[in-house]
């Protein structure tokens, strides 16, 4: 079992403090000023990483819904014009870049292509984030894995059969340089579809580090996660519910970031080593009690 794994500064492991990665996704709605707030809400509340998502839309985008007319505040385009529109162009990377060293926060991006791999390859990051609709394109999971750099693969709306064929991939070209992400990939997600004991399943099964991405609208399960075994938190983040998007209405505002990101760090000291010592409180009371 692989303990834990260094991602930059920092190792990421089952006995290291929970990694908190801020999905800001596409709810800058292709708005470098609105992706720089949500940087700095990241970095304000304590979270570790700032992540977006690149696509290369003329591939991803299947050809069955590139025509469709969708609303948008751009007015009436189709959904490929639509996808295109909110991806954020090289000279806001490279400000994206620059913006985090002076936080100083780390970032890196969800890649669904091979173009987006190589395109964010070309940037510092301390990962590789492959989304869970890309787990079964063994290509892009290979490439990534040939990069070096840690992988972070989530694996909602997959069978394990699906999974074990990943897994794979990532056994044979990254040397268990690897996290899995439980998730389900409804947004938002119900309470009761949550499976938050799959964390254990993916860990037992595959003998590797398993984090969780939330997609609820509540706090609670990404705080219980870790006492499942969790090492990394990933939540989608936004400054306001009501902000047009399709990932607004389940992504935290930044009051909740900063609860979520508190709380995460309390259950990780309440649930302890699990090694049985007499405290120091109890010492005290051990004197008097027992003589």
């Amino acid at each position: 079992m692989i303990n834990r794994i260094k991602i930059g500064d920092r190792y990421i492991g089952d006995s290291e403090p929970v990694y908190l990665i801020a999905e800001i996704g596409i709810n800058h709605n292709g708005d470098l000023q609105i992706a720089k707030k949500l940087i700095d809400a990241a970095w304000a509340t304590g979270w570790d990483c700032a992540k977006f998502q690149k696509r290369t839309p003329d591939i991803c985008v299947p050809e069955g819904q590139k025509s469709i007319i969708k609303q948008t505040p751009w007015g009436e385009i189709t959904y490929l014009e639509y996808k295109k529109r909110i991806e954020l162009t090289k000279n806001d990377y490279d400000c994206i870049e620059q913006y985090c060293v002076q936080k100083p926060i780390v970032w890196t991006a969800s890649v669904w292509d091979l173009p987006s791999l190589n395109f964010i390859l070309s940037y510092d990051v301390p990962f590789i984030k492959i989304p869970s609709a890309k787990i079964i394109d063994y290509d892009l999971l290979k490439e990534s894995a040939l990069s070096e750099k840690t992988l972070i693969v989530s694996t909602g709306m997959s069978t394990l059969v699906e999974v074990d064929k990943a897994v794979e991939i990532l056994e044979k070209y990254t040397s268990k340089n690897y996290i899995l992400m439980h998730v389900n990939s409804t947004y938002p997600a119900k309470i009761h579809d949550l499976n938050l004991n799959m964390i254990k399943v993916l860990k037992n099964r595959y003998d590797c580090l398993v984090g969780y991405s939330g997609h609820e609208y509540e706090l609670m399960p990404s705080v219980m996660a870790p006492i499942y075994g969790a090492c990394v938190i990933e939540r989608h983040v936004t400054l306001d519910h009501t902000m047009w998007g399709t990932d607004q209405a389940a992504s935290l505002e930044v009051r909740g970031m900063d609860l979520l990101s508190k709380r995460i760090h309390e259950v990780k000291l309440i649930a302890g080593d699990g090694i049985k010592n007499i405290t120091c409180g109890e010492m005290e009371i051990r004197k008097k009690l027992r003589g």
